[in-house]
């Protein structure tokens, strides 16, 4: 097993990107009333963190035939450390209910793309 501090400066060496990233995976644990419940300071909350630049994404998950939403999300955190993404996770209204639980791992970002298209008369961006 490689150390993590050891795979990222390896990465890096090699010239990845080796961005750090915490995902959050999120899991109903009581009914869909307590989730409905949250779920009004669970979007404040986010919407706070993205506007800290604390959030990178976050949104539902379908099962695994893509059809069918089963209550799974995904939040990606943009913290100091696994501890201060765990902290962020841990303040979110969902989790603190008891609604919701979550399990925390690292993410290297390596390789990839985004496009940013802005029309600069109608000031509208898009983001794909």
């Amino acid at each position: 097993m490689v150390k993590w501090t050891d795979y990222k400066a390896e990465a890096k060496s090699r010239g990845a990107l080796a961005l750090e990233l915490y995902v959050a995976q999120s899991t109903p644990a009581l009914g869909p009333d307590a989730v409905k419940a949250s779920l009004h300071d669970h979007l404040a909350y986010q919407a706070q963190l993205e506007t800290a630049g604390q959030l990178a994404f976050a949104g539902p998950m379908s099962d695994e035939s893509g059809d069918n939403m089963q209550g799974m999300g995904l939040i990606i955190y943009r913290a100091e450390s696994l501890d201060a993404a765990r902290q962020l996770a841990e303040a979110d209204p969902m989790h603190q209910s008891g609604a919701r639980v979550f399990t925390l791992r690292r993410w290297m970002i390596n390789e990839g793309s985004l496009t940013l298209t802005v029309g600069l008369s109608t000031k509208a961006a898009n983001l794909t």
